[in-house]
């Protein structure tokens, strides 16, 4: 299951995931030239988090409920908010808002996204979703087959958001690279955002190091922790490994995660921002 799917919808990770998201679409839409995005692993695009499930976990008290009530937060988070927020009657929170659907909501005309998903009951309620919205096209299929059939796109500026389950723990990792790799052969100006899960360490620091050797210029590790990742057997944080990302898009963020770190501490929370790979050799130290 997915991280986000069901019952985890609103938690820590998903606060992290859609704020870095978000930005990273604030600042394609700087220009006005239209801009393409892939969802590889889109989920259903909505999700109940005051349902049955949800209160079992309340996953989302420790993310987006410590959030939703705060004024004079960072504009980065601000943005996020206001997003979630338009999915929800006035003063209240029943919804979360999936990638697929923040994604959507910032579309312009001229600019599309491909929400692809495994799984059929997922993939059929994202389609009823996005029914009446041309923008959005709906696949049920394998994410990471897409990059492979849909890159290079059109229009040639863009995003591939790569969100999976990591049922498979380290094969996920080692799909993601090859995919990322594939998709930097197609696209080599593409923007591309991994999101990760942080249990401990140990078990990430492969697939970083491994990353940094991806054949593009420019990529920074994002990652928040909302305690110690000493513990195998809960989600202590994550990250978001973004290649070739916008232009300081580091001092977008830092605002952000330094809230982020205080507000959802729960018990040893930190963040880091750190380039794996830069044009400029000392930002990388």
């Amino acid at each position: 299951m997915n991280y986000l799917h069901g019952f985890h919808a609103g938690n820590h990770a998903d606060v992290l995931k859609h704020m870095v998201l978000l930005a990273l679409l604030a600042r394609l839409k700087q220009k006005n030239k239209p801009f393409f995005i892939l969802d590889t692993h889109a989920g259903r695009g909505q999700y109940l988090i005051q349902g049955e499930q949800a209160r079992k976990t309340d996953e989302a008290r420790g993310g987006i409920f410590k959030l939703i009530v705060l004024k004079k937060l960072p504009e980065v988070l601000n943005n996020y908010l206001k997003q979630v927020e338009r999915v929800n009657p006035v003063g209240s929170l029943i919804n979360y808002p999936g990638s697929p659907l923040l994604i959507a909501q910032q579309l312009r005309e001229g600019d599309r996204m491909v929400c692809v998903e495994m799984q059929k009951g997922e993939a059929d309620a994202l389609k009823q979703l996005f029914a009446h919205d041309g923008k959005v096209q709906v696949q049920q299929g394998n994410g990471y087959q897409a990059i492979k059939a849909l890159l290079p796109p059109t229009p040639r500026r863009g995003l591939v958001l790569i969100d999976p389950p990591y049922e498979a723990q380290e094969l996920e990792y080692t799909q993601i690279l090859q995919s990322l790799q594939d998709g930097l052969s197609r696209w080599p100006t593409g923007q591309f955002a991994v999101w990760y899960p942080i249990k401990q360490r140990a078990a990430i620091k492969f697939f970083l190091r491994r990353a940094a050797q991806l054949p593009c210029q420019t990529i920074l590790a994002v990652e928040l922790l909302v305690r110690p990742d000493n513990s195998p057997l809960r989600m202590n944080g994550s990250g978001m490994l973004l290649i070739n990302p916008p232009y300081r898009i580091d001092a977008d963020l830092h605002p952000g995660m330094r809230q982020l770190a205080e507000l959802l501490d729960d018990g040893g929370a930190s963040f880091t921002m750190k380039w794996l790979k830069t044009e400029n050799p000392e930002a990388a130290n």
